[in-house]
């Protein structure tokens, strides 16, 4: 009994659950093998876009590495010119620097950052290739986050300072949406150019920044395959 073979009934049986789960795992890495793939793709087609990046001039590097900088400068100059119009109108006489510093360096940090998340990033990554999408992204990030933006944040800011230094009676909170509503629009009006410069700075920088982009582009495919080119 201890000399005995197995038959091949029992070695099937033995070799069963493990010949299933090295099938399985075989399986299971013929069907990752595609996103691995991309994956690989991806990471090569970034390399490449940073390789011919690193050979542009100089002045191409600064205006895409330094871009973002002056659109954030201008929306620090919006948010600090936004900051004053409310002050004026609520009659706030204290604390200017308190008030100017917050008013400078949030929308200055906030513009910049999502500038980059939103337009650089995919850009320069290949995972924006359409001019039209990368130049409304600029344009949007430069009047939403560049303009409105600091708008919007004086207006709470102006509100407490106010309300602490009693310099203007506040309404109740059953008339404060009409209250601010009301008080904002003269500065929504006296802003309107910032809000259009910034826009225009938005789609400028994009614009630009794709430019250089298809540039880079061409220069890979002078110097590959056209099959080893991104899509």
């Amino acid at each position: 009994m201890l000399g005995r073979r197995p038959t091949a009934q029992s070695q099937a049986a033995f070799d069963g659950p493990g010949h299933d789960f090295k099938m399985t795992g075989r399986e299971f890495l013929e069907l990752d093998s595609p996103q691995q793939r991309l994956i690989l793709e991806r990471f090569k087609r970034m390399e490449m876009i940073q390789k011919m990046f690193n050979e542009l001039p100089k002045a191409d590097q600064n205006l895409c590495n330094h871009g973002k900088f002056f659109l954030a400068a201008n929306s620090s100059l919006c948010g600090l010119a936004a900051n004053n119009f409310f002050r004026g109108i609520l009659h706030v006489r204290k604390a200017s620097l308190v008030s100017a510093v917050p008013m400078a360096v949030i929308p200055f940090l906030s513009t910049a950052a999502v500038y980059e998340a939103f337009v650089h990033d995919p850009l320069f990554s290949g995972q924006l290739n359409c001019e039209v999408c990368a130049v409304i992204r600029g344009g949007l990030v430069g009047a939403v986050v560049g303009g409105f933006y600091p708008i919007f944040l004086a207006i709470p800011l102006n509100a407490s300072l106010a309300a602490r230094y009693m310099s203007t009676p506040l309404p109740g909170k059953e008339n404060l949406l009409r209250y601010w509503l009301t008080t904002a629009q003269p500065v929504f009006r006296k802003m309107s150019v910032g809000i259009l410069v910034q826009a225009l700075t938005g789609l400028y920088l994009a614009t630009k920044q794709h430019g250089i982009y298809i540039k880079m582009l061409l220069q890979m495919n002078t110097s590959r395959d056209p099959e080893e080119l991104p899509e």
